[in-house]
């Protein structure tokens, strides 16, 4: 008696026998597959992150590291070392600072009789140079500079200078010059009452403040 080979049923995609089984196993291996065609640009987002990371880190890792800015405040009292900075600050103005708008606007003409904002440009001379020049310099330290350090030393010489002028400092009948220079620290007659009292018993009344006499008597 012959036996009749009766011909599998065709799946749904119209293959059938070893065909089918092959389709599906092509599908199933594409289905696997398919979840990893997004792997390289995944790796390519990390490492960007991880660039980023790196940066921040050797950022702040610089900034630990950098070197002190002088002060022009606390300058030594040698004519020779203070004109040396004077020289330096006035030639990186010359080609870095003044080229923005903003601070030539708004430096007067007589920011050399104002000790604050020469320390500002002092500061803000060391940073820059930091920055761009210094053995850690970045381009964070530069974004920085730009960002956030430039701009604020420019809104203080416009709020704190900004509507000086060279003849607010002569002397002029009935209106002596400006005084830029050190001002007195109030209270310090008291500083050693102060520091006892917080010393010894700081969670009492605090010492009453001496009467100035420019305040005259009590009354």
């Amino acid at each position: 008696m012959s036996t009749t080979n009766t011909p599998s049923a065709p799946d749904q995609d119209g293959w059938s026998g070893p065909v089918a089984g092959l389709a599906r196993l092509v599908d199933g291996l594409r289905r696997d597959v398919d979840p990893l065609t997004a792997l390289p640009s995944r790796v390519e987002e990390l490492a960007e992150v991880l660039a980023r990371l790196s940066e921040t880190v050797a950022s702040i890792a610089n900034r630990r590291n950098a070197g002190p800015a002088p002060s022009w405040l606390l300058a030594p009292e040698d004519s020779d070392e203070t004109g040396t900075l004077l020289d330096q600050l006035a030639g990186w103005m010359q080609a870095i600072y003044l080229r923005y708008p903003d601070g030539a606007a708004a430096l007067s003409d007589c920011w050399l009789w104002h000790p604050d904002v020469v320390e500002e440009l002092v500061w803000l001379m060391h940073a820059w140079s930091a920055a761009y020049q210094g053995a850690a310099a970045s381009v964070t330290l530069a974004g920085d500079w730009h960002d956030r350090q430039r701009p604020g030393v420019v809104r203080r010489i416009r709020q704190n200078v900004g509507s000086c002028s060279r003849d607010r400092h002569r002397d002029r009948p009935g209106r002596p010059p400006l005084h830029s220079g050190r001002p007195d620290v109030p209270g310090v007659e008291q500083l050693a009452e102060i520091a006892g009292w917080w010393a010894t018993d700081r969670d009492a009344t605090p010492p009453e403040p001496a009467l100035l006499a420019s305040e005259g008597a009590w009354t």
